[in-house]
């Protein structure tokens, strides 16, 4: 069979009826060890912080969204990223985007940094600042994109060929985008991470991370991180991000739509300074945007005119947006990151406008999350 459509490998990779019993969904494989025939002879599991099916199965099927020959699965984003930063070693050199979700600027600047990794922070949508500072000791490129909360879109093709031209690795945190809008190895990226807890869960009711590559070597230093670490997800967990997998396709096309129409929608409201969407044509980096995404996302941020306490009534007056962090549900969500899920940031030079809000586009019917919007920015 040729290559199969990501509609279709969202459903079916990495996912056979149960051999046992024929059923279609992938069984949940509550266990915490197995049988084996012989003294080592164990079939490929032994013991569930090791592997567990539930997660193969959703191992493999990212792997597979991603274009990636290899995938593993984690309790969290956050553990996920933390794995992958244990490939550079101290005295090493990282260098990040200066726009990222503020629990990865965190565990770099105040935990990773005390083991003696280096870390520097530039604007990824300018090719000269990341040429500028990238070292010969440079081990890794962190980018995200588009980024958060002020989704700015970094040129993937263009930045890999600059890490990789100065010996460093490229690792995409593509959670914002999602395997189907987005699919940064085939632009060069050497890892993808995701926190499944977003787009991929779908639901707002699991917790998970993801690192996809095709570097074999790397895989099998992150495999044994892995297992050694142990943060591993539960099998419900696994279970849940692959029930939300399936239908990935459908709601970011939703997702996108309606964020679309609620970005034009603001950008025409008067009591609105500015929109940050990478769907606008006047967003300054739409042109890449458009070139290595297939829609534009969920995610909105926003300035409104007036000031903090402005921008928190706004976010208090919504009633189908919930006041509330994380992101990628079906539910639409507002919050302010800076006293929020950007607090960690404070006083540092990623720090965010307090006035800036941001929106989790869901999928309900986008004319009552305008007039929910609406009615927000009148009484603000």
């Amino acid at each position: 069979m040729d290559q199969l459509h990501f509609e279709t490998l969202a459903i079916h990779a990495g996912q056979q009826p149960d051999p046992a019993t024929g059923a279609v969904m992938t069984p949940i494989y509550q266990t915490s060890t197995y049988v084996q025939d012989g003294v080592g002879d164990h079939k490929g599991y032994d013991y569930a912080r090791t592997g567990n099916p539930t997660r193969t199965a959703l191992q493999d099927c990212l792997a597979a969204l991603e274009n990636a020959a290899h995938g593993l699965c984690f309790s969290s984003g956050m553990a996920a990223i933390d794995t992958l930063l244990r490939l550079v070693k101290p005295g090493q050199h990282v260098l990040a985007a200066n726009d990222v979700y503020g629990g990865t600027y965190r565990v770099f600047v105040r935990v990773l940094s005390e083991y003696g990794l280096h870390f520097d922070f530039v604007d990824m949508s300018n090719l000269d600042q990341v040429r500028a500072v990238i070292k010969p000791d440079t081990r890794l490129v962190w980018v995200e994109t588009p980024t958060n909360p002020l989704l700015k879109i970094a040129d993937l093709a263009a930045i890999a060929e600059i890490a990789h031209r100065a010996g460093a690795q490229l690792a995409v945190d593509n959670t914002f985008a999602s395997p189907y809008l987005q699919q940064p190895i085939g632009l060069g990226a050497d890892f993808v991470i995701h926190s499944t807890t977003k787009y991929i869960g779908g639901h707002s009711d699991v917790v998970g991370g993801a690192i996809l590559t095709n570097d074999t070597a790397a895989y099998q230093q992150l495999k044994f991180l892995q297992n050694a670490v142990g943060a591993v997800p539960g099998p419900q967990d696994c279970f849940l991000a692959l029930r939300g997998v399936k239908t990935l396709p459908l709601r970011m096309e939703r997702h996108s739509a309606n964020a679309q129409k609620i970005a034009e929608f603001l950008t025409d409201h008067p009591g609105v300074k500015r929109v940050l969407y990478p769907g606008l044509e006047d967003h300054p980096n739409h042109v890449v945007a458009k070139k290595q995404m297939r829609l534009y996302g969920g995610m909105i941020s926003f300035l409104p005119i007036g000031d903090a306490a402005t921008a928190k009534r706004i976010a208090e007056k919504t009633k189908l947006f919930a006041l509330a962090e994380s992101l990628g549900g079906v539910e639409s969500l507002i919050e302010l990151p800076a006293p929020m899920t950007h607090a960690s940031v404070a006083g540092s030079p990623l720090e965010v406008d307090p006035t800036l809000i941001r929106l989790s586009v869901g999928i309900e019917h986008v004319d009552d999350l305008i007039e929910d919007l609406r009615q927000a920015l009148a009484t603000a």
